[in-house]
């Protein structure tokens, strides 16, 4: 007896690699995709994808353009800046969610994620995450790459993770930069890439160097986050960035933190002098 075939897959694709690695695994897994690419957003490596384009108030747009293409579940997956409702140009349907939509973003970014989760299962379509369509971005326990953390690291790794989860539950961010118990930097609307660029610019007295890395950069999901959208994730950049603080490695939670392209990310790692670590869940 055979399984179901999955549902064809709406991919509402914002900025970078994440969206590229999804619609790739389909089409590698022969799995029926649309891609709705957001106006503003989306890479030009979508365009090869049969879909759409559409702009952040289209919510009616949205869901007649998958509901035409046959989608039984969506995805929502890349970069994508939080709008100014003010600038928004709504289509009637948007226009009649965007009081809930606002009301939701006045509790942050994680309550405007749910609330829109919320919409589309309201029209019937079922939400997956982007760890569950592609199983081999997942951090798993133990270290990625050749280097495992110290004893040294034991006490940067633990304050960067209680940090991480705390700032998690007012919703502020997912990344933390500690080094020598002090925290550097912590991740808010800038985004990680922007945050470890900040703490580059620090008194290297404060943090570590090429020569004499130091500390660690935690990135954990917030203990309120919906877990199919918007989970923590790295790429050779924040590798690349990392090192660049003169950090000793980055941390993440298994199961719940994504690699893009993780050949790349390991050989970056390897050759920078950085571990990647994969940390068992709270509990």
């Amino acid at each position: 007896m055979t399984s179901a075939s999955p549902p064809k897959l709406g991919l509402i694709a914002g900025g970078g690699e994440l969206p590229v690695s999804l619609a790739m695994r389909c089409r590698a897994e022969g799995r029926p995709l649309f891609v709705l690419r957001l106006r503003g957003f989306a890479g030009p490596a979508m365009d090869a994808y049969e879909g759409a384009e559409c702009g952040l108030g289209e919510l009616g747009r949205a869901i007649k353009l998958f509901k035409a293409a046959g989608c039984g579940a969506i995805c929502m997956a890349g970069q994508v800046d939080r709008p100014d409702f003010a600038k928004l140009k709504p289509d009637l349907r948007g226009v009649q969610a965007l009081p809930g939509a606002i009301a939701a973003a006045l509790n942050g970014d994680d309550a405007l994620l749910r609330w829109l989760v919320g919409e589309f299962e309201k029209e019937g379509f079922a939400v997956e995450g982007a760890d569950t369509i592609n199983r081999t971005l997942v951090l798993g326990v133990g270290p990625l790459g050749a280097l495992a953390p110290a004893a040294s690291h034991k006490s940067d790794i633990e304050r960067a993770v209680t940090v991480a989860r705390g700032i998690g539950r007012y919703d502020i961010g997912q990344g933390v930069v500690v080094v020598g118990g002090a925290v550097l930097a912590v991740e808010t609307q800038e985004g990680t890439d922007a945050m470890l660029a900040r703490c580059a610019t620090l008194n290297p007295d404060w943090r570590g160097t090429a020569e004499a890395r130091h500390g660690v950069l935690a990135k954990l999901p917030k203990p309120i986050q919906e877990r199919r959208v918007d989970l923590p994730t790295i790429g050779v950049a924040t590798v690349e960035a990392a090192a660049a603080c003169g950090l000793a490695g980055i941390v993440g939670e298994a199961g719940a933190m994504l690699v893009l392209d993780r050949p790349a990310v390991i050989a970056a790692a390897d050759r920078l002098g950085l571990f990647v670590h994969g940390i068992p869940p709270e509990g």
